[in-house]
């Protein structure tokens, strides 16, 4: 079973999914991405949430952006809410940051399907030495590309 489950709202949302499951697999984790509405298929979202063996779950969703909540409700393992940008962009990230007390949802933001995996990642890497140091080679890589940019500006 993988890792991180990545559920989107809707098929529209994929290419924000796509960011996730690029970035873990970059890294080596297992992700499955699925399709199940909030509204539409409530029933879907409980099922696939609870038969779930994913140790993070990521939340792909725009407009009333419910998808990350009613995961929420259904476990008690790390959910990270992605909103996705649409004619409003702000409804989908008011709507993820705004849970009620006690069913806590993680949020990234608007369409940041890959910061929602590196946020996965640094979950599991509690317990994995080996991603720890991947994650720590890949912010070393990052901050290597500033400085390189930084010395093609000076000159």
């Amino acid at each position: 079973m993988p890792a991180v489950l990545v559920i989107l709202g809707s098929k529209s949302d994929i290419e924000v999914g796509q960011k996730a499951v690029a970035t873990l697999k970059k890294f080596g984790v297992e992700a499955m991405i699925i399709v199940a509405s909030a509204h539409r298929t409530p029933d879907r979202v409980k099922h696939m949430v609870e038969s779930s063996d994913a140790d993070v779950f990521i939340a792909v969703a725009g407009l009333s952006a419910a998808l990350p909540g009613a995961i929420a409700s259904f476990t008690v393992k790390p959910v990270i809410g992605v909103p996705v940008s649409g004619k409003v962009n702000l409804d989908s990230i008011l709507s993820i940051v705004q849970m009620p007390p006690g069913i806590p949802v993680a949020a990234v933001g608007i369409d940041r399907g890959e910061n929602a995996a590196l946020l996965a990642l640094e979950i599991l890497a509690i317990k994995d030495g080996k991603l720890t140091s991947e994650l720590k080679r890949y912010r070393k890589e990052m901050a290597d590309q500033v400085e390189k940019d930084s010395k093609e500006v000076e000159g």
